[in-house]
């Protein structure tokens, strides 16, 4: 479709082309998105489409962001996505969890599914093929684990030379481990995340490094594809509610963008409300929209859900009109909140990490203030695989898990191995038990 970059401020709109490598307006400083300049076409008819390509063998059709490709502003260029079959996560029922968060049903959106276990993946294929676009070389990401693991994934596929900023010492190695075995070049700086960034767009041009953060609108054109998928596998039924953690808000400003274009364009009439869940310790957001005064950061962030560890969230004014609109509201919850309620999606059979817990935690909260009814249809996005973060899992299990203030979590649904003899008779008696 015919688009361009429009800066996100209404008193401003200044436009700029799609091929500009620019994350901010050059006028005014706001952040940047792309607006769509026409049509896509018949709804009925793209649905088809859409479907119909689940029975490809095209690689960019067995993509669950480039099936949805009328609706990136890519155009022709999509002959030459970067792309490793990401998307095509599924919807996954869990009555266990809904009991727990107060609801008659609950359904999971499990982003960890993705070729490199997150959400990352739906918005990264876009940020590594406008990349190739623009004749980039050398991309780049600030990263407290799965942007770093995604980064590095698909701009190793595409040739091109990936770097990683982190934290030093606030990284999961399991997230680690990931951008190091793609390749990338991972630099551990003295400082946190939120103060890397800045760092990192001040060397951007002197380095030729493409950005790739969610301050990338073209990141955010990818991760819409979760809601064309969350709806399509839902016959394009709207549920009620769609409930994410909130970290850097770059997810919460992709699901407001594309329920506010299928509504424009025909594909939906009834929008979501978005619930957006952030840690206590971690919660700038939150503390915004309940005093709507300056927006204020958090300048050491504390929180062991390290994916939503992000005390100054670049996308907060998209997230704002997006919550706004869509009649949403934003949550906090502690670290026992978030342990226990990771401990029963894992019961569930589905698993996640800590920052996805969030997402049930919330709930938890937001029924018993009578904020959600029981009997609500609500989607919870999970974004991250249950491998993310090994080391948090098995000291929840087994009571050593502290939280970012040195005080012990209660394991209140813990499940700690047993040692026992090797002794048939003894192992019987205590299965027995």
């Amino acid at each position: 479709m015919l688009a361009e970059l429009a800066c996100f401020e209404q008193r401003c709109r200044a436009t700029f082309p799609l091929t500009d490598a620019i994350y901010n307006c050059l006028h005014c400083g706001a952040l940047l998105e792309v607006r769509f300049l026409e049509d896509p076409g018949d709804p009925a008819s793209l649905r088809r489409t859409w479907r119909e390509r689940r029975m490809s063998n095209q690689t960019i059709d067995q993509s669950g962001v480039w099936r949805y490709r009328e609706l990136l502003p890519f155009d022709g260029f999509c002959n030459r996505a970067v792309s490793l079959r990401e998307g095509n996560t599924p919807l996954l029922d869990a009555p266990r969890a809904a009991d727990y968060g107060g609801l008659d049903r609950l359904t999971f959106k499990h982003q960890g599914y993705n070729p490199t276990g997150s959400f990352k993946d739906n918005g990264m294929t876009c940020g590594v093929t406008q990349a190739i676009r623009l004749g980039r070389k050398r991309v780049a990401c600030v990263s407290t684990g799965n942007t770093s693991a995604s980064m590095a994934a698909y701009a190793s596929a595409a040739g091109l030379d990936p770097i990683v900023f982190i934290p030093r010492g606030n990284i999961s190695y399991g997230k680690l481990a990931q951008a190091l075995e793609y390749g990338a070049r991972t630099l551990q700086i003295e400082a946190n995340f939120d103060q890397i960034l800045a760092l990192v767009r001040a060397l951007a041009e002197r380095a030729g490094i493409y950005l790739l953060n969610s301050i990338n609108p073209f990141r955010i054109e990818g991760q819409k594809s979760i809601i064309f998928e969350m709806l399509d596998g839902r016959d394009w039924n709207p549920p009620d509610w769609i409930v994410l953690p909130g970290g850097n808000l770059g997810n919460t400003s992709a699901f407001g963008k594309a329920l506010r274009e299928l509504r424009q364009f025909g594909f939906i009439r009834k929008v979501p409300r978005l619930a957006v869940i952030q840690a206590e310790g971690a919660a700038p957001f939150y503390d915004f929209v309940r005093t709507r005064g300056e927006f204020r950061s958090v300048p050491e962030p504390r929180t062991l859900a390290t994916a939503i560890r992000i005390g100054d969230p670049v996308s907060w004014p998209k997230a704002l009109q997006e919550v706004t609109e869509t009649n949403g509201v934003v949550e906090k919850v502690s670290e026992q909140e978030i342990a226990d309620a990771k401990a029963i999606i894992g019961r569930c059979g589905i698993g996640c990490e800590p920052a996805s817990a969030a997402t049930l935690a919330g709930i938890r909260k937001l029924t018993r203030s009578s904020v959600m009814r029981r009997d609500d249809d609500v989607v919870a996005v999970l974004t991250g695989n249950v491998l993310k973060d090994p080391d948090y899992i098995y000291q929840y299990h087994t009571g050593q898990l502290k939280d970012p203030e040195g005080n012990l979590i209660q394991s209140s649904f813990g499940n700690q191995p047993v040692v026992v003899p090797n002794d048939p008779d003894a192992i019987w008696k205590i299965l027995e038990r």
